[in-house]
């Protein structure tokens, strides 16, 4: 029972180990460490049910239902540095005078970046635009990018290339 429980549980962790950053480095995110614990939690509970070749049944439903419910959670606590992002972008862009920058942070996991708006321009199109700079950091990794965004009708502001 155990060989099978340990079995299903080195399949997930080597499906999220198949991840890297940009360096080619393997890397293990929230999303991928979800998905191991809940793998290995739904195997241990999968085992619990029926015998012989039902038991196998039961841990491989209950690896794979484990690890689809712990990939949810685990996408949605990197979501939670997407909200400070986001948040802090459409300050920036509707507040901020060009150069300043506006910083944010997630308190849950020390992420951190800012966001700087720059020059505005009207596009073809006639909406009221801003160039933009952002640098994201995480896990010791300083990311920088470039981007545009274009405001919405409803007074939002969409991002339109990076």
């Amino acid at each position: 029972m155990y060989k099978q429980i340990i079995s299903a549980s080195l399949i997930a962790l080597m499906l999220t180990a198949c991840q890297t950053d940009q360096y080619g480095q393997p890397v293990m995110n929230k999303q991928g460490v979800g998905t191991v614990v809940g793998a290995i939690g739904g195997a241990a509970l999968g085992s619990q049910f029926g015998g012989g070749t039902g038991r196998v049944v039961g841990i491989a439903a209950g690896t794979l239902l484990g690890a689809a419910l712990g990939n949810s959670v685990g996408a949605s606590l990197d979501r939670a540095d997407m909200s400070y992002y986001n948040n802090t972008s459409q300050q920036a862009l509707n507040d901020n005078k060009n150069g300043q920058s506006l910083p944010w942070k997630n308190p849950e996991n020390g992420h951190y970046g800012t966001v700087t708006p720059t020059n505005y321009y009207t596009a073809s199109s006639g909406e009221y635009c801003r160039e933009y700079t952002q640098t994201i950091r995480v896990g010791g990794q300083s990311q920088q990018a470039h981007g545009n965004a274009c405001r919405e009708p409803d007074g939002t502001w969409q991002i339109v290339s990076q």
